[in-house]
Formats: structure tokens, C-alpha cells, sequence
């Protein structure tokens, strides 16, 4: 019997996140492992010219819940939506991004359903007819496998872990409408505004490089040297809680337990200490490189590469090099 994957999609301003192209390959991956059928859900205002975008990615049926009163992400409104189409579908997984959205919706839907519920999974293999789940636990520091024995699985997959597969433009999918009839006439919440900061570099949370710094920074006027490097390597910068906590730096741009938890292929963690939250956060880059003068820093227990020096000096001549390198020099 064929497996039910539902894949519940993120996008913003209409553009569709990576994360979710992410989540419809592992779906569709273990799809050929289960003989299972992959489904997308996709939510939001003016977004059903995307249906064909998540075809390409082996969704065999859209379903499109397009309305204005969805343009902006409700927990209320967005969890009513997908719990519509898991009452008529029935699948027996449910599938979304580890991101802010989706930690905030798996949860409510779960309840909903009366399903069982993974989060920030970062490893999935078949057991026979059952999946067993890789999370991280204790901020990190242990790994923990599971399997949820019966009933509905809502699943969260942590961002930039799981493999994107090759988008195949010869693929197509069916697009069924959701019927909202009633559904979202008495939502007890509303976004009424959001404001976001000027973007100039990749968000931390999907970024393929990242330039982070800490309490060893000394100041929020010298976080202008990671910038310098961050824009050499076409990178994005983060900062420790420590940093934020001090206002040298938006939240936004906090990496760690109580921040993002981000999967770069590298990262530059300078004048970062190492603390267990700020670990918990970056710990599954594929190459961390530290800079601190302390040589007893924790960090140095998990970076791939450790320099022991001054911030002030290192750094401003890894991006003297580096610019040298791209010009050729």
C-alpha cells in the first residue's frame, strides 16, 4: 500500500524557500524507498503560478489554498488550512522546514491531528515500513533516534542537512483547490503589518557561508571588519548571543539555541568562546573555522581549522587574501 507524504511549502513574498525544495527531495527520496505518493501544500495570496515550481521536485499533486486573507503567515489561519487537507488526504507523513514558520505551525497541526511529532531532523532512514528520525538533543551534545509507532507522523527537517535534489522541468503535477468556505471567517488574529530590515546579505538561516562574531568583538563598531570579509566571501553575518544580548547586533542575525540554527558550508566563528547554546546552533557546518586568542576556548574542541591570535589582526588579513585571490592577484 502506497504511503501518503504531504510536504507543507514556505514562501515569502511568493517566492518559495529553499527549505521547502529540500523537504520535497528527502520526500520524494524516501517516496522510492516506501512506494509512497508525494503531495505539496501551498498557502499564501496570488502563489498558485507556483504550483508547477514544486512539480519539478516530485510532487505528484499540489494543493493550493490561495486567498488574500493568507498573505501573511498565521499560526491560526495556516494550521486550519493544512489540518483541511490532512482530514481529506490522510497521509500518513506530514513534512516541513525546521524553520521559524514551520517550529511554530508542526506543533499546532500535530495537536490538531493527534499525530505524532519530530523536529529538527537531520537524518532519516527506513526501517521497514517505518522511519526512524535523527534529532539532535541536549543542545547538541547527543544524538537521538526515533520512530513513532502509529498513527500520522508531522515531521520538521532542520534547513540546508537534507540533499536538494536536480529540479526536473518535464515533470508535472495535478493542482486541486482548497475549499476555504468558512474557514477562515473568524480567525482571532491578524497581521496587520511587518516590517522588515534592508536586505544587503544572505539571511543567516540559509546562507552557504557565514562570518560570525562574539563578545571577543569589543565593540559594535568592529563588526564592520567581519562585514568586510562577509562581502569579500559573499557571506552573511552572524553574531553570539553575547553579541546581541549587548545590542552590537540584531536578533536577526543571532545564531545559536535561542537564535537560528544554521548549516553553512562554512563558518568563520571569530572572538566566539564556544558556549554550548552558540554550539547547539552551528555545530552541523560542514567546516567551522575559529579565530580567538584564548587557546583553551571550547570552540577549538569542534572547529575543523583553529587560529590562535588576535581577531584585529587575523581577520583583516584573511580578507586582504582574500580579495587577492578573486582579483586574481
Amino acid at each position: 500500500m502506497a504511503r501518503g507524504m504531504l510536504v507543507i511549502c514556505e514562501q515569502r513574498q511568493g517566492e518559495i524557500k529553499r527549505a521547502t525544495y529540500e523537504a520535497l527531495s528527502e520526500a520524494s527520496r524516501l517516496a522510492g524507498k516506501m512506494d509512497g505518493l508525494v503531495s505539496a501544500l501551498l498557502i499564501g495570496d496570488k502563489v498558485r503560478d507556483k504550483a508547477s515550481a514544486l512539480a519539478q521536485y516530485s510532487a505528484k499533486t499540489v494543493f493550493v489554498a490561495d486567498d488574500p486573507r493568507l498573505a501573511a503567515y498565521s499560526v491560526e489561519g495556516y494550521a486550519g488550512v493544512a489540518k483541511r487537507v490532512c482530514d481529506d488526504l490522510k497521509p500518513d507523513f506530514v513534512f516541513l522546514p525546521a524553520t521559524a514558520i514551520g517550529k511554530d505551525l508542526a506543533p499546532r497541526l500535530a495537536a490538531k491531528l493527534g499525530a505524532g511529532l519530530a523536529t529538527d531532523v537531520i537524518a532519516v532512514d527506513v526501517v521497514g515500513s517505518d522511519l526512524v528520525l535523527t534529532r539532535p538533543i541536549f543542545a547538541g551534545k547527543a544524538l537521538m533516534n526515533l520512530k513513532i509507532v502509529s498513527g500520522t507522523q508531522v515531521v520538521t527537517f532542520r534547513p540546508k542537512v537534507m540533499a536538494l535534489a536536480e529540479a526536473d522541468a518535464a515533470l508535472t503535477a495535478e493542482v486541486k483547490e482548497v475549499p476555504l468556505d468558512g474557514l477562515l471567517d473568524n480567525l482571532r488574529t491578524t497581521v496587520v503589518k511587518t516590517t522588515q530590515t534592508a536586505a544587503g546579505r544572505p539571511d543567516v538561516a540559509e546562507a552557504d557561508v557565514i562570518v560570525s562574531g562574539g563578545r571577543g568583538m569589543k565593540a559594535p563598531e568592529h563588526f564592520k571588519m567581519l562585514e568586510d570579509l562577509a562581502d569579500t566571501l559573499g557571506a552573511a553575518v552572524g553574531a553570539s548571543r553575547a553579541a546581541v544580548d549587548a545590542g552590537w547586533r540584531d536578533h536577526q542575525d543571532q545564531v545559536g539555541q535561542t537564535g537560528k540554527t544554521v548549516t553553512p558550508n562554512l563558518y568563520v566563528a571569530c572572538g566566539i568562546s564556544g558556549a554550548i547554546q552558540h554550539l547547539a546552533g552551528m555545530l552541523s557546518s560542514k567546516c567551522i573555522v575559529a579565530i580567538n586568542k584564548d587557546p583553551e576556548a571550547p570552540i577549538f574542541q569542534v572547529c575543523d581549522y583553529g587560529l590562535v591570535g588576535d581577531v584585529f589582526e587575523i581577520v583583516p588579513l584573511l580578507t586582504q587574501e582574500y580579495k587577492a585571490v578573486k582579483s586574481g592577484g
